[in-house]
């Protein structure tokens, strides 16, 4: 069975070069063999996350849909812009309303285990989005006790950095999307899936 990963933008900004590295991780990963389902996040609007809100009323109906969504895939593939040093606003609202989703019976944070993380980010500046991999990954490992993998990309100068096929003009970066896309559709669903967690653990 081909592993199951999901794909999608911090960003559903028109033009956004995090959506084009999205399509792009999509695409390799397709290539590595993965079966691929790619979603925006404009197709799942919340409020801004209130304990009130969650108290008087629950979750929102598409945080309970975002987090089906993650629960049905094995691998899931981020693609992160940077704000002001961090993630944007409306990728940290998404992934925290999804940690408070949680059926009868389920353990806390259900979205997040047993599936495997990988991250990328493009920015027009020197750094390629790194300060906010580093406050995904954050969020993700500590906050959410999720595995993400060791490997990620940051595209730097990304309004220069794809070509009219939407592939990455450097040769680096377009290898280290390769290797991740790869890693993480190995990482999917089989008979070695936990044990393959263990072993990004302990990396």
């Amino acid at each position: 069975m081909l592993p199951k990963v999901l794909v999608f933008a911090g960003s559903i900004r028109t033009g956004s070069m995090n959506t084009r590295l999205a399509a792009l991780a999509a695409k390799e990963l397709l290539a590595a063999g993965a079966d691929v389902t790619r979603i925006s996040l404009a197709d799942y609007p919340m409020p801004v996350y209130d304990g009130d809100l969650e108290a008087n009323s629950g979750a929102p109906g598409n945080a309970v849909k975002l987090k089906q969504m993650f629960m049905a895939h094995q691998g899931i593939f981020i693609a992160s812009p940077e704000y002001n040093a961090s993630m944007t606003p409306l990728l940290k609202n998404s992934l925290d309303w999804v940690s408070r989703v949680r059926e009868r019976g389920e353990q806390p944070l259900p979205a997040y285990k047993n599936r495997v993380f990988a991250i990328g980010g493009a920015s027009d500046g020197p750094y390629g989005a790194l300060r906010s991999l580093m406050a995904l990954r954050q969020s993700l490992e500590l906050g959410c006790g999720a595995m993400v993998i060791p490997d990620q990309i940051t595209v730097i100068r990304a309004s220069e950095a794809f070509d009219e096929m939407d592939n990455l003009k450097d040769e680096r970066a377009a290898g280290t999307l390769k290797r991740i896309a790869q890693r993480l559709t190995d990482m999917g669903a089989g008979p070695t899936f936990y044990d393959n967690l263990v072993e990004v653990r302990a990396l």
